[in-house]
């Protein structure tokens, strides 16, 4: 069989190694990251229930509208994911980086949202 793309291939097998031990849970739920080419999306997601529970992305109008790097886009979403799960009583997740390096946009959100206030 063969594989048709290398990266993608690579990241699922990090991904699934990561979610091996990564669950969330509704006490701490996982705050998961997925990045394409020009957009940034969070999503805090309670596993055992299979809920989302809160949901932010760079294409929500009040970060759309800045014209700012992707990095700066990330920490603005990293902001906005806090605020909305510290609003729905969440102050404690588990992260999930999803397959991707600790570096650059991912670090970027994470760190976003440790600063507003989510523990992990």
């Amino acid at each position: 069989m063969a594989i048709k793309n290398k990266k993608e291939f690579r990241r699922n097998r990090i991904k699934m190694r990561i979610r091996k031990v990564v669950k969330g849970t509704p006490g701490q739920p996982r705050l998961t990251v997925f990045r394409s080419n020009k957009q940034i999306y969070a999503q805090v997601i309670d596993d055992l229930s299979g809920h989302t529970l809160v949901t932010a992305s760079s294409r929500v109008n009040e970060i759309s509208e800045n014209k700012v790097t992707k990095i700066e886009q990330a920490s603005l979403v990293g902001k906005l994911v806090a605020e909305k799960a510290l609003e729905a009583g969440i102050q404690a997740v588990v992260f999930d980086r999803n397959g991707y390096l600790y570096h650059g946009r991912v670090k970027s959100l994470a760190e976003a949202a440790r600063k507003a206030g989510l523990k992990f």
